[in-house]
């Protein structure tokens, strides 16, 4: 089905209230000069969020923001509101970002651009007290900076922690500062774990909620508040309406969020197929779906595996056969990348913005196909691709060019061309994992190369989960999930910022404790707000 491409939307925190007042003659004038006239602060239902009301009275078109800090320097801000001109208005904006139990000074910044330049108005300082932290508590966090360096200081921003521990009471979907504060956080019933947290173009947040084999799809705002949801059973009638072929039975592992609005799913479901290389007779697939859905959440394009895999590759058996765990936008060409890891590929779908066929554009990976090159020389070696993977992230695109970082669990990884497989040591070589990024080369549809230009070999092996981005400053940071051996006791995850050298030196670690708190996913965001980086 057509469809428009993704378009650059506004991003709004806040609803603007807008009321009618006085203009004079010419409809030019207040009746109060210009500039901020009222603003007050409320809490929230959540303790470390306020809701800051403000009201402007701009004689041109402008914007207003909340400046906020633990004193009168403030050192951080919401995003900008648009106002506009001649019109009194009441604009209502959720500021988060501030840690428990602690008084903040806010103020909140006006600009008007008129034809003679812009003007600036600031309102004066008013205080809250943020609430304590739930009783329920969070994992423990700890942060050391073993190597900080004044050459590669650690990237600004703040930590999105997605955490996977059905059945326990601590929190499993927060934000953290750079000290392991949290200043953000979203509680779930101890039977649910977020499988998915991500910023909406709106500014919203939305969380695939995930239930035993139920999963619901939830927009909320700042404060917690729901927007909007849907469960997997609508979902699925949606589906069987539309005509596709076939029905979700749960959302999974990821959701990709376009800036015109939709949204890219990852769903399961089962097919019986038969007569399989290794499994004679019948025999049960769960394969994966891709579903986009319009602005309305209704299904407007998808993509079945079943419909274009062998399903004679199946790597770590059946009935999970592909198991996919990421989508990514590829911007320069409006295609999709899925990372499955029970193939240990990465596949490109044909998307073009919802118009494309769904075609398999290429596999990504050992026995796909690229040539592979080891810093622009070729390599043969089995061992240097990466192997059950999670979390491929975009670094940066150039025409034909693509550099992708991944994060290599190292799962059965293949070591030399006689087929030798990793495993837990002894008798067999020990699996390791590996921060890695790689630059595709597309230029020659017959001759593709992936060349792994930069690799950190760790010590250790995160049996699943996981997550990487190459950061502003160049250093990539990396969470090592579930690792077979801990680095220390009772640690569960660990994330690290490391410099992007021959040697990689670890400018900032997050350990995360108890065993059972699993950081699936723990990564670097510049802030809480689309377009705006705390220092």
């Amino acid at each position: 089905m057509k469809r428009r491409g993704p378009s650059r939307s506004l991003l709004l925190f806040s609803t603007l209230s807008l009321v009618s007042f006085a203009i004079a003659c010419g409809g030019a004038k207040f009746n109060d000069p210009p500039g901020i006239a009222v603003a007050s602060v409320a809490p929230t239902s959540n303790p470390l969020v306020a809701q800051y009301s403000v009201t402007v009275a701009l004689e041109c078109p402008g914007q207003v923001m909340v400046q906020f800090g633990p004193d009168t320097s403030y050192g951080r801000n919401t995003a900008w509101y648009p106002t506009t001109s001649n019109v009194r208005q009441t604009a209502t904006i959720l500021v988060a970002g501030m840690k428990a139990s602690t008084t903040y000074h806010m103020r909140a910044q006006a600009q008007a651009f008129c034809p003679g330049g812009t003007a600036t108005f600031t309102g004066p300082d008013t205080t809250f007290a943020t609430g304590p932290l739930p009783s329920s508590g969070f994992p423990t966090l700890t942060v050391t900076r073993p190597n900080p360096s004044a050459s590669s200081p650690e990237n600004p921003g703040i930590e999105l922690m997605d955490l996977i521990s059905p059945g326990d009471t601590l929190m499993q979907a927060f934000f953290t500062d750079r000290d392991g504060n949290p200043i953000w956080y979203y509680p779930l019933p101890a039977d649910s774990s977020p499988e998915t947290i991500k910023f909406l173009p709106n500014g919203h947040l939305i969380l695939n909620i995930v239930n035993g084999p139920d999963s619901l799809l939830r927009e909320i705002d700042l404060a917690g508040n729901t927007i909007r949801e849907m469960d997997i059973s609508v979902l699925a009638q949606k589906m069987q309406a539309a005509g596709f072929n076939f029905v979700p039975v749960n959302l999974h592992h990821d959701l990709l969020p376009l800036d015109n609005g939709h949204l890219i799913l990852l769903a399961n479901f089962p097919k019986t197929l038969t007569n399989i290389v290794g499994y004679p007779g019948n025999v049960t697939f769960i394969g994966d779906g891709v579903i986009d859905l319009d602005e309305n959440w209704d299904p407007v394009w998808a993509w079945n595996s079943f419909d274009y895999l062998n399903p004679n590759r199946h790597l770590n058996g059946l009935p999970d056969w592909t198991h996919s765990n990421a989508l990514v936008y590829s911007p320069v060409d409006g295609n999709l990348l899925i990372s499955m890891r029970h193939q240990s590929w990465i596949l490109k779908l044909e998307y073009l913005n919802g118009t494309g066929s769904g075609s398999v554009l290429w596999h990504l990976g050992y026995q796909g196909d690229f040539a592979l090159t080891v810093d622009g020389v070729p390599s043969a070696d089995p061992s240097e691709w990466f192997s059950y993977q999670h979390f491929p992230s975009i670094v940066s695109q150039n025409g034909a060019l693509t550099t992708l970082a991944v994060w290599d669990n190292g799962d059965n990884r293949v070591l030399n061309t006689a087929g030798l497989v990793c495993g837990l040591g002894s008798p067999d070589p020990a699996c390791f994992s590996r921060a890695t990024v790689f630059q595709l080369d597309e230029s020659n549809a017959s001759a593709l190369v992936a060349n792994l230009l930069w690799a950190d070999p760790l010590s250790l092996f995160g049996i699943w989960g996981g997550s990487i981005n190459q950061l502003g400053n160049g250093n990539v940071e990396f969470d090592l999930n579930a690792p077979a051996v801990p680095p220390n006791p009772g640690v569960a995850s660990q994330i690290q910022e490391v410099t992007q050298t021959s040697t990689p030196q670890v400018v900032w670690q997050m350990q995360i404790g108890p065993v059972t708190q699993n950081a699936y996913r723990g990564y670097r965001v510049p802030s809480l707000y689309p377009g705006v980086t705390w220092p």
